[in-house]
């Protein structure tokens, strides 16, 4: 069958767009996660400098950071939902804007309500609109044999927000104050927003290609982009491998963004440490997170997922047993090495087995429910490890306890179903 006219010219095109387009797609991505992932480990950041300034305890602060990490998680099911319906070019770009706006906002309250509404509620929902699901909602749209791959990458990103984020704000919050630092986070969201919408597209099939930046053949019928199932969550909640991944995902939380994300840093405070000497030890487990979770995307794409699982719970259960049992300094950095591995490398293999089981297409609204239990361990774990500190003055108990609930995930995610009688279901 000949071209029609001009078609050698549009293949050229395409061709050409097949090459940098779908890096342009993950480049926005990334800019958008990191900035986020920043702005969601500020609350730890901040604490001491905040309870020094306003003068709330340290349980008042560990609640408003419990109510940010909450709302983080409340809204990933609500932006799943939203990017599956209205893609996530639109959801994550309104989400900057928020984050802009929330953070400008929590430095002109002097109420405890006040802070709670904007540094608690306001920025969670901003943070959750962009950072929950949106790394994994481009990754399936866009790709197929390299989305565990691409997923490392997003998750990689979070972990660079933290290892850039942290320092940075952590010298901000002694220098300029956390009010000003917070107000420079609003400026570059506010940046952000409109170079996202710019530049972000929500399927390759809107630019002409398929996943992995293949060309569409110009001759060929056009393929429509899979249709998300309205009825995907009513099948989900009747799977056991929904809630399995849910259960392991909420001790992923309760172990990573809840008690460490939140009181590491006021740890090493207690143990007579500076603020520098806790951020730079964050720095490195950032570094590793780096590391560990290209590593797990790549590793996702060939090994059984579920098997990926339960060896990350196990090694930060074990890491997290160690923690209040060993003296600052060398095991600190061993700490940081084997913790940084494996925090955000859980992600890969779960959004892969939510792919698997529910489809692409309605990975953003089963995903965002999963991650939302994610956020609500984080949640719990960030209050509670305050509550401890207060009653007990010791976070010892907390990390122990997280150590055993991270143990017990690990076996849980080996009774999700194992890819091969998936894809036999599936069939």
């Amino acid at each position: 069958m000949s071209r029609r006219p001009g078609a050698a010219y549009t293949a050229l095109m395409l061709s050409a767009r097949a090459r940098w387009f779908p890096v342009v797609v993950v480049v926005v991505t990334v800019l958008a996660l990191l900035l986020a992932a920043g702005a969601r480990s500020a609350p730890g950041v901040f604490l001491l400098p905040m309870q020094e300034s306003l003068g709330f305890s340290r349980g008042t602060l560990s609640l408003t950071a419990s109510l940010g990490l909450l709302v983080f998680g409340l809204a990933a099911p609500l932006s799943g939902r939203l990017m599956d319906r209205f893609g996530p070019r639109r959801v994550a770009g309104a989400g900057l804007l928020l984050v802009a706006v929330s953070f400008a906002l929590s430095t002109r309250v002097g109420s405890e309500l006040g802070l709670h509404l904007t540094w608690g509620l306001l920025s969670g929902l901003g943070t959750g609109l962009v950072g929950s699901v949106l790394g994994a909602t481009v990754a399936t749209r866009w790709f197929v044999r390299r989305r565990g791959l691409v997923v490392g990458l997003f998750g990689a990103a979070t972990s660079a927000g933290q290892l850039l984020f942290i320092p940075l704000l952590t010298r901000w919050a002694q220098t300029v104050g956390w009010a000003q630092a917070t107000l420079i986070v609003a400026g570059a969201a506010l940046l952000l927003a409109p170079l996202l919408l710019a530049l972000l597209r929500d399927r390759p099939e809107d630019v002409g290609l398929r996943p992995d930046g293949e060309v569409a053949d110009p001759d060929a019928p056009p393929v429509a982009p899979p249709v998300p199932d309205a009825g995907v969550m009513a099948r989900a909640l009747r799977h056991r491998d929904f809630w399995l991944l849910s259960v392991t995902f909420f001790a992923c939380g309760f172990t990573s963004n809840g008690i460490i994300g939140t009181h590491f840093i006021a740890y090493c405070g207690d143990l007579g440490l500076g603020a520098t000497f806790a951020a730079g030890t964050l720095a490195l487990m950032g570094a590793f997170n780096f590391v560990g979770t290209l590593a797990s995307g790549y590793l996702t794409d060939r090994v059984d997922p579920r098997l990926l699982l339960a060896a990350y719970y196990v090694v930060r259960g074990l890491s997290l047993a160690l923690l209040p049992l060993v003296p600052p300094g060398m095991a600190f950095t061993i700490f940081a090495v084997l913790f940084g591995l494996d925090y955000i490398a859980t992600v890969p293999p779960t959004t892969a087995l939510t792919a698997d089981t529910f489809g692409r297409a309605n990975v953003g609204t089963v995903y965002g429910w999963i991650f939302c239990a994610h956020q609500v361990g984080a949640a719990l774990a960030s209050w509670l490890g305050g509550v401890t500190r207060d009653a007990l003055g010791s976070y010892a108990p907390a990390f122990l306890a997280s150590a055993v609930l991270a143990v017990a995930a690990g076996a849980l995610a080996l009774r999700v179903t194992p890819p091969a009688r998936r894809a036999v279901r599936a069939g």
